[in-house]
């Protein structure tokens, strides 16, 4: 597949962006319980084929600020300690003020392989609204491995709306494609299970935020002072989109499907491991 160049996001796709995360339109409620609602948007059927739905996730929390939220979802130090699902995640180097590329690796349910992902990720502040948003990119210092399964982000990102001094609502968009051949009952367990624990740990993450990053370098926030980036700079060139059709199709479609009548855990549980 011919190398696709990779473009920096600007004003005009964080707004669409946005009006993504707010629209209702087309979207079907799969899940809502306790401030936290799960809708996915399937692709038209008379419409060119995508296999990938979209996945949307909002979250009323009453109790932290915007602020906070965002730097919870942006300090890559502090996700080390409350993100038992990753494997692994760094910041590979800096393409402008607010434009960064990033790796991510994280533990899938056994018997499923690993995924991970190298992604571009931009970010922007205005007036009551914080965003970031993903796209999957080629590095040319971090192909796929062996051990994992490179996963594509068509479009992944968040959406922080403040809602008053000390309130937020936290919503999660995402169209990714995990690769493999993943049985039916993974992707409803993901987006019925899995979505809102995610959502419920970054909450408790963000309750814990303020006392361990008075300790861990308080001043310390490249993502608000680009000052502060030390990482390295590299320009967009270097990077290309990363298609899923140019990837290896792991086949794991070997799954019992029988899976899905278990129920999985609920997503009451105590949070611990995905």
């Amino acid at each position: 597949m011919a190398h696709t160049p990779v473009e920096i996001p600007d004003d005009a796709m964080f707004l669409d962006f946005r009006q993504q995360c707010e629209s209702e339109q087309g979207w079907i409620t799969k899940y809502s319980k306790r401030g936290i609602t799960v809708a996915m948007q399937f692709p038209p059927p008379d419409g060119k084929p995508v296999a990938i739905h979209k996945v949307k996730c909002h979250f009323t929390i009453k109790d932290v600020p915007s602020e906070t939220l965002y730097d919870v979802l942006h300090d890559v130090e502090y996700r080390k300690k409350w993100d038992f699902n990753m494997i692994e995640t760094r910041d590979i180097a800096r393409i402008g003020p607010n434009t960064d590329v990033g790796y991510y690796s994280w533990k899938c349910p056994k018997p499923l392989k690993n995924r991970d992902v190298v992604t571009l990720r931009s970010w922007l502040v205005v007036d009551k609204y914080h965003m970031i948003v993903n796209i999957s990119v080629k590095h040319p210092d971090f192909p796929p491995r062996k051990d994992l399964v490179r996963a594509v982000s068509l479009l992944a990102g968040y959406l922080i709306t403040s809602t008053g001094p000390n309130s937020c609502i936290l919503t999660y968009l995402a169209q990714v494609d995990p690769k493999g051949s993943l049985p039916k009952w993974v992707v409803n367990k993901s987006s019925q299970f899995l979505a809102p624990r995610v959502l419920k740990k970054i909450y408790k993450a963000c309750l814990n935020y303020p006392a361990w990053k008075k300790i861990n370098q308080p001043q310390f926030k490249p993502w608000l002072n680009p000052e502060q980036n030390t990482l390295p700079t590299i320009p967009i060139s270097k990077l290309a989109m990363q298609h899923a059709e140019s990837l290896e199709n792991i086949d794991e479609s070997a799954l019992i499907d029988a899976n899905e009548d278990k129920g999985g855990n609920s997503d009451d549980e105590n949070d611990g491991k995905n």
